[in-house]
């Protein structure tokens, strides 16, 4: 899919269980609310969560994300995506194809993948996937790792492998935005951050929105 279905810069990840103040809907909406419409896009990941519980959690995250501007996507479970009428299905890395994500969304919804190496985001590409999520670029603020680090370099490396948009996953900060993002060559730079501690577990989850997104201005 092109570039041009994706326009947000910050990919938020939904985690309950890392949260200092209030509920997840509380979070969400302060976080939304800091951002400029079509900037974030919410990823929902609550695996812990039965599809009845994860279905009703989706349908009110519809109406603040619709609100915000902010497409929503639902972690895995294409039933629940259809169901809330959500923008897109994320694909973890041992989830069904993107291919057959697409027959049963259709082609107006996102696809996202994970992906843990440069040539699982040429293969994402390939089958379709509009943007892909690659880490993890430094140690993980709010989970174990799942592999060792890939640092700069490696972002860089998955940038290029594929047309498609990379968003940096992995111990994201606003400093380290911001560094990344200081490349001169477009083609290095990723198309924005995908983020879960930095934002959920922060003490303001407004403040540390506004702050990622001014650093990948």
């Amino acid at each position: 899919m092109s570039r041009g279905r994706v326009g947000f810069r910050l990919y938020l990840i939904t985690d309950r269980h890392v949260l200092k103040n209030d509920d997840l809907i509380s979070v969400c909406e302060a976080a939304l609310s800091a951002a400029p419409p079509g900037t974030v896009a919410l990823q929902l990941r609550e695996k812990d969560l039965a599809a009845r519980q994860l279905y009703e959690l989706a349908i009110r995250l519809r109406g603040i994300c619709t609100r915000a501007g902010a497409p929503l996507i639902v972690n895995d479970r294409v039933d629940v995506a259809i169901a809330a009428d959500a923008d897109g299905v994320h694909l973890p890395f041992d989830s069904i194809g993107v291919s057959m994500a697409r027959k049963l969304i259709g082609p107006d919804r996102l696809i996202g993948v994970s992906s843990h190496s440069p040539p699982d985001v040429a293969g994402a590409a390939r089958e379709g996937a509009d943007f892909a999520v690659f880490g993890p670029i430094f140690d993980p603020l709010s989970k174990p790792s799942t592999g060792p680090a890939w640092g700069a370099s490696g972002l860089e490396a998955a940038c290029r492998a594929g047309d498609i948009p990379v968003f940096a996953l992995g111990g994201m900060t606003s400093e380290r935005a911001r560094e990344l993002f200081a490349s001169p060559d477009p083609d290095a730079r990723p198309a924005g951050v995908a983020s879960i501690g930095a934002i959920f577990a922060a003490d303001s989850p407004a403040i540390a929105t506004a702050a990622m997104l001014a650093a990948m201005r």
